[in-house]
């Protein structure tokens, strides 16, 4: 009887620990619309032909996955509604080593614009949205609560 009530104590504990924790803000990541076009045209006397092929690469499960690692103090959701924070990230694939570029831009939930810039990495344009992302957050005073109403829509 004795031990039952110890667990209980510790669960009970242990949950209210958790319910102090600092909420993490919630970010959306925006498809991106990265493109690789390639092509040729070549002909002679006694013919000529070409191609072209190419298109849309998206790239946002990389971005998030990204995120996912580089940023562990924000959720990555798939729920626009319930996002504190937008970003805009387009991963270019399919140029040589040296062309390759990130262009992101991130935004409040009210959309207001926090940051934008460009990199030749993706990790680090994920880094410097990160960190523009949890300085704000934190400037903003942010609890568990404040967030909860947010995401409910009680905070209008």
């Amino acid at each position: 009887m004795n031990t039952v009530r110890i667990i209980i104590v510790i669960l009970l504990a242990a949950g209210s620990l958790s319910a102090q924790e600092p909420a993490k803000p919630r970010i959306f990541v925006t498809d991106s619309r990265s493109w690789e076009i390639s092509g040729g045209f070549g002909g002679s006397r006694d013919g000529a032909g070409g191609g072209l092929s190419g298109g849309a690469r998206p790239q946002t499960a990389e971005i998030m996955k990204t995120f996912g690692e580089r940023c562990p103090d924000c959720i990555v959701t798939i729920n626009k509604d319930k996002a504190d924070y937008i970003i805009i990230l387009d991963h270019e694939g399919g140029k040589d080593p040296f062309r390759k570029d990130n262009k992101f831009a991130l935004f409040n939930k009210e959309g207001d614009a926090i940051k934008s810039g460009s990199t030749r990495v993706l990790g680090n344009a994920v880094k410097e949205a990160c960190e523009a992302l949890t300085g704000d957050w934190k400037s903003r005073g942010t609890n568990s609560e404040s967030s909860q109403q947010k995401s409910e829509g009680k905070n209008d």
